[in-house]
């Protein structure tokens, strides 16, 4: 088994209690802090000095008691302006622009970074856009049998069925469930996090728990660590342990792949079926207090750790 400063699988063994792994927490737990506590003063002491003060006006109001408000830039690349509509997540809303869905002034506009000025007119599939009036971060605890979309041609339910009556913003997915897996989502209109929490490059960590259809074996496990290779390139658990030592068909598993059903798929190609997946783990958000099905707003706390953790800090 792959070992690690702190084992993110407590939640699924016997937690130890001994004198020297509560002292190593303690002291992650106050470094994690002094370098959060840094982090937002370099962004507070830039806001202070950016023209005159306005930019410290707005971090000061970027975080009330609901769920941030913000005021859009003046000119903004037309992915972004999408993302900001709630549409999609920006590489997504890319991908909408080169399919011809966006039109600028009447115009369609294939480029997705085409600049918008506040007076242009944007439509994506004949309605008008235009940016969020405010900010909104919604975890979800979601059930099977949910697609992970805005909407389904097919009349199927999505997750939007469930937090649909929760704002008048459109917000969307960051990233995707498939439709029998469970667990941890986050929903927002903030386009900027969403591209941060999906980009590969920040390697955000997401734990699953996984109930297979037989024991995993030692020399499977150790193939799952060290890496395979699927049809769409390697694939590796970052961390792996065993949920119950007395039923090696629950598995924990941490990885920061972003890829299609990529833990199903992991384990499929070593002859497993995954039975029952559930994400418990998604950038620091656990679904702790949140029934499967409910939602719930993430507090100011979570929005500002969740931005530190979106940038790969």
């Amino acid at each position: 088994m792959k070992k690690s400063a702190s084992n993110p699988f407590t939640k699924f063994g016997t937690k130890k209690s001994n004198a020297a792994i509560k002292e190593q927490f303690k002291q992650e737990k106050r470094k994690a802090k002094k370098e959060r506590e840094a982090f937002f003063e370099q962004k507070k002491a830039a806001a202070r000095v950016a023209r005159g003060g306005k930019a410290a006006a707005d971090v000061k109001g970027n975080f009330p008691k609901s769920h941030p408000v913000v005021t859009p830039p003046e000119r903004m690349p037309l992915n972004k302006y999408l993302a900001h509509a709630g549409v999609a997540a920006r590489r997504e809303a890319a991908e909408l622009i080169k399919k011809g869905l966006v039109k600028v002034n009447g115009a369609v506009m294939l480029e997705p970074g085409c600049r918008i000025a506040p007076q242009d007119v944007v439509t994506y599939n004949g309605k008008k856009l235009s940016p969020a009036r405010e900010y909104v971060y919604i975890l979800l605890n979601k059930p099977k049998d949910y697609i992970t979309t805005t909407d389904d041609p097919q009349g199927r339910k999505t997750v939007l069925d469930i937090v649909g009556q929760a704002t008048t913003e459109r917000i969307y997915p960051v990233g995707r469930l498939d439709r029998n897996t469970a667990g941890v989502l986050l929903l927002t209109n903030d386009g900027e996090l969403a591209q941060q929490l999906t980009h590969p490059k920040n390697q955000v960590k997401k734990i699953y728990q996984a109930t297979l259809d037989k024991p995993l074996e030692k020399k499977d496990f150790d193939r799952l660590l060290q890496g395979i290779v699927l049809e769409d390139g390697p694939a590796a658990a970052d961390v792996l342990a065993y949920a119950d030592s007395k039923d090696k068909s629950q598995v924990g598993i941490e990885i920061h792949s972003g890829r299609n059903r990529i833990v199903r798929r992991m384990f499929e190609h070593l002859g497993y079926d995954v039975k029952n997946l559930d994400r418990v783990v998604f950038a620091g958000l656990t679904k702790k207090n949140v029934p499967r099905g409910k939602w719930r707003f993430l507090s100011e706390k979570e929005v500002r750790d969740l931005k530190h953790f979106g940038k790969g800090k």
